[in-house]
């Protein structure tokens, strides 16, 4: 993403240069990503553990990813103080709900896989004109679900090809899976998500107001709606139909599922 020239007082367009600068807690989430990465390929330790910390940690920066994005594009559309908030510096400790973007999404990983979206950044829409930026805003955050989607996927195929540990694989495997159901649930017309989100802003101000009645029980109706036994199968036959047409294979993402759960070995 390229920002406006800073002049030489340190500042862009009136915010302090450091507002953009990746967090410590980012950087170490992506070493620790890297370096369990490296263990698992090697075999060192506890393989179970180790992909475990693999799979954590690289959702978790998919997560920051996520929401730096819903960040940058509010940014540049418009919402300069979006950076003195803290969201530009990917620091997840920075999110308005740290429970619901960090801990809830980790913990739902863990006994259900499935990449449940996180509520993080407030972006003040007052400050951004037209509903076409608006929607852009919300669209941001699944866009970048998708291109991970694509690109985990990608190395999935290539890399069982090649060769290589099959629990790394398998850990590789799982993380294209959370991000393919994140994508999925992102992208549903939920009054609070992303996805309804992105249509509120063309909705006319009798259904905008109703929208805006539920959307802070956004969470909740999600709930609601994938326990139903109905829309809950239907939205696993979509997600597992997917993860099939894109080649991504089940009983890898499956075996990875089963290695981060290390506490039943």
């Amino acid at each position: 993403m390229a920002y406006d020239r800073p002049g030489g007082d340190g500042l862009v367009l009136g915010v302090p240069k450091a507002a953009f600068r990746p967090s410590p807690v980012f950087l170490g989430l992506v070493a620790l990503f890297a370096v369990s990465g490296v263990l698992t390929w090697n075999g060192y330790g506890s393989v179970r553990f180790t992909v475990f910390l693999f799979v954590v940690s690289g959702w978790l920066v998919s997560l920051c990813l996520h929401e730096y994005a819903h960040a940058v594009v509010a940014y540049r559309a418009g919402d300069r103080d979006i950076a003195h908030r803290g969201y530009l510096t990917l620091n997840p400790f920075k999110y308005t709900h740290p429970l619901l973007s960090i801990v809830l999404p980790v913990v739902v990983v863990l006994l259900g896989g499935i990449g449940l979206p996180g509520g993080a950044v407030w972006v003040d829409r007052h400050s951004i004109p037209g509903r076409l930026r608006h929607t852009l805003v919300s669209l941001a955050g699944p866009a970048t679900n998708v291109v991970f989607t694509v690109v985990l996927v990608a190395a999935v195929r290539l890399g069982t090809q090649s060769g290589g540990p099959v629990e790394f694989w398998a850990g590789v495997a799982l993380l294209a899976f959370l991000q393919l159901t994140a994508s999925v649930l992102n992208l549903l017309p939920v009054p609070g998500l992303d996805g309804g989100n992105m249509i509120q802003p063309w909705l006319n101000p009798q259904w905008r107001k109703m929208y805006d009645l539920f959307a802070p029980y956004g969470f909740i109706l999600l709930f609601a709606l994938l326990w139903n036994p109905r829309i809950g199968g239907w939205f696993f036959d979509a997600v597992f139909a997917v993860g099939d047409l894109l080649g991504l294979p089940s009983w890898l993402y499956a075996t990875g599922l089963d290695l981060v759960r290390f506490w039943q070995g």
